[in-house]
């Protein structure tokens, strides 16, 4: 029971990493020191997805479930997860090299945005 609820809170862990590495532009909007923790998790995020790698945390949860008695999975937290909703044939490269192309994409159109909106600010200095 223990190790179940470890697994699933580490789900969802990772599934709020993966929103952060997104979307966590947006919350340095707000707190721009935040700055420091989610340019580097983007670029790991975007990492992860075009050179295919298996996230640390796929590992951790898998033993997790194994350690409960249930059955584990094949293949990462995505295509486990997030696959069956997103994309139901299957987890290819080429559609990881679109999904990091997709954080990259999100995050420049964010942190854009971000600089042009203290734009006015920056010319008064």
């Amino acid at each position: 029971m223990l190790y179940s609820l470890a697994a699933d809170l580490l789900v969802l862990l990772h599934l709020t990493f993966i929103c952060f590495v997104v979307f966590g532009g947006l919350l340095v909007a707000r707190w721009w020191r935040l700055v420091f923790v989610h340019l580097p998790a983007a670029a790991w995020g975007a990492l992860l997805e075009f050179y295919g790698w298996l996230c640390p945390l796929t590992p951790w949860e898998k033993q997790l479930r194994q350690a409960a008695g249930e059955e584990g999975y094949s293949g990462g937290f995505i295509t486990h997860y997030l696959l069956p909703v997103l994309y139901p044939q299957g987890l290819t490269q080429n559609i990881q090299v679109w999904l990091g192309t997709g954080v990259v994409v999100i995050n420049l159109l964010i942190y854009g945005w971000l600089v042009w909106r203290k734009r006015p600010m920056l010319r008064q200095r």
